[in-house]
């Protein structure tokens, strides 16, 4: 972890606009980019935090907010890192209607249908469906 990598929960949230091309490809260890943050949002996206009581707060979980890219995939996540049910939404940078959304419950199990059409149990299993199909 480099020295100024901060654990999630201590992140601030960075509220400044940003758009599809400015969402960097890794991971943010410094900084929470809200999905009200971005200008391109699509509605799905910003009600992703519904289930969590949001929109509000993207550090406490019922805002998503930005995780990285997987190819030309955008990764946002609503609800905590572990522990406890968390909604993960992806799209195609470069057409946001097609989208998925992943859920992943506090036993690590987790149900979602991944760009191939495969229904996944398994977080990993649909990242590598949205790594496989660029």
């Amino acid at each position: 972890m480099a020295d100024d990598a901060l654990p999630s929960p201590a992140r601030p949230v960075d509220h400044r606009p940003v758009h599809t091309a400015e969402l960097p490809d890794t991971p943010q260890r410094t900084r929470t980019i809200p999905a009200t943050a971005w200008v391109e949002a699509p509605a799905e996206l910003l009600a992703l935090g519904e289930r969590f009581g949001g929109p509000g707060d993207a550090v406490a979980g019922d805002t998503a907010s930005f995780l990285r890219r997987i190819g030309p995939w955008l990764l946002w996540r609503a609800g905590p890192a572990r522990g406890a049910d968390a909604s993960y939404w992806t799209a195609r940078a470069a057409d946001l209607s097609e989208a998925f959304t992943f859920l992943l419950f506090p036993d690590g199990s987790g149900d979602g249908v991944g760009p191939s059409g495969e229904r996944h149990t398994r977080f990993r299993a649909w990242k590598e469906d949205l790594r496989d199909h660029d």
